[in-house]
């Protein structure tokens, strides 16, 4: 299915796949079967949004459905909630014009976090004096208190903001301290751990590298009480054990890139048992896809291409996307990586290109997303659906 200007990939639920897209000077939200991509309704709200840095306009997120209803943040801030049997709008809140924030390098790239009847998202504004401050110059850029947003998910009226940072391109998720359910986000200068009943920051860790021009964009992964960070931008690596009062270093990388266990960009890797797997380095030929020991950091094995990939886990396996279009089937092994089988997406075979399917166009940076054995992969240009058939 050919796809608008973007880079998230969509949801499903109930049978319907849902993509965010920009078409022309609208961002569009709309529904498909899942099974044949026919269409069953568009949402779609005038954006005015240029990158400063040349990518795409169009929205970097993933939408959040939860029962008959679907949250979206798009590119330039607007949180919407939209019915996802009609498409009919509920709300919509302009967070970039609400809280004052000044254009981030890259845009809005938060994905909603639906939590009871709160819709979290990562805003962090600005004083409105900042509002003349040049674009790109996020150093001189002050917060306001609105990191993060609570939003109630009915009505899109304001539950709580809190935490003064701006934002990064990672997005919130939770995590159990003590038997009570928190909110972590991986802001622009570090990570914010939430009480969500009260919107009160507990603690802040700084983790950002010093250099103007890094991000953060990974979503933090969290192993019981364990949370783990990277960048690849300098920082390298860390684990916290968090507490409702502080958290603990338990591990951290050297200063030298060279000894960093994982330095992840904008794909977040993924923890089996005690081992993590992903993808580490900034850029090709500086990127390859490894495997670490948890607690101590020990690289176990990396593969041998350099082009960054991003993984989805399922039955003791990987599905790996290459950039390029690789897109492969791995065992999850922690000693070796084992490859099961493999298609390379710009590269149609000669039955598939009869049947009308042709380069779905680099470069592809969403992580493939699994539901009721039906495999969806996004490009550039396109996104796919695949039929999963196993041997049972």
């Amino acid at each position: 299915m050919e796809l608008g200007t973007s880079y998230g990939i969509g949801s499903v639920a109930d049978g319907r796949y849902i993509q965010q897209e920009r078409v022309g000077d609208v961002e569009r939200i709309r529904a498909v079967v899942a099974e044949t991509g026919d269409a069953i309704w568009t949402r779609d709200d005038a954006v005015q949004y240029r990158d400063m840095y040349g990518y795409n306009n169009g929205p970097r997120g993933t939408p959040a459905i939860d029962g008959d209803e679907v949250f979206a943040m798009g590119v330039a801030g607007r949180v919407t909630c939209t019915d996802t049997s009609t498409g009919q709008s509920k709300w919509s809140v302009d967070t970039n014009e609400a809280y004052g924030v000044v254009q981030n390098f890259f845009g809005v790239g938060c994905s909603p976090l639906v939590l009871g009847d709160a819709v979290i998202v990562m805003v962090g504004g600005s004083p409105p004096e900042d509002a003349r401050i040049p674009m790109g110059r996020l150093d001189r850029v002050s917060p306001n208190g609105s990191a993060i947003v609570a939003m109630n998910r009915r009505t899109g009226k304001l539950l709580w903001k809190t935490g003064d940072d701006l934002a990064s391109y990672s997005s919130p998720r939770t995590i159990v301290i003590d038997g009570k359910t928190m909110v972590i986000v991986l802001a622009r200068d570090g990570l914010l751990c939430i009480d969500p009943a009260t919107g009160q920051t507990l603690w802040q860790y700084h983790y950002r590298a010093d250099i103007l021009e890094s991000v953060n964009a990974m979503v933090p992964v969290v192993v019981d009480d364990q949370i783990f960070l990277s960048d690849c931008y300098g920082v390298g690596s860390v684990i916290l054990r968090a507490g409702l009062a502080s958290y603990e270093i338990v591990r951290k990388d050297s200063e030298n890139r060279r000894e960093q266990a994982f330095r992840a960009h904008w794909a977040t890797p993924i923890a089996v048992g005690r081992h993590l797997f992903g993808c580490s380095g900034r850029n090709e030929p500086d990127s390859d896809l490894r495997c670490i020991d948890w607690l101590s950091g020990k690289l176990l094995w990396s593969d041998g291409r350099r082009s960054r990939t991003s993984l989805m886990h399922v039955d003791d396996h990987f599905v790996v996307l290459d950039e390029n279009g690789l897109l492969q089937l791995i065992k999850a092994d922690h000693e070796q990586m084992v490859v099961v089988s493999e298609i390379n997406l710009e590269q149609p075979a000669p039955d598939q290109a009869a049947l009308g399917q042709t380069a779905m166009g680099k470069p592809y940076w969403a992580a493939p997303i699994l539901s009721h054995g039906l495999l969806f992969v996004r490009g550039a240009q396109h996104v796919a659906c695949f039929e999963i058939i196993g041997d049972d």
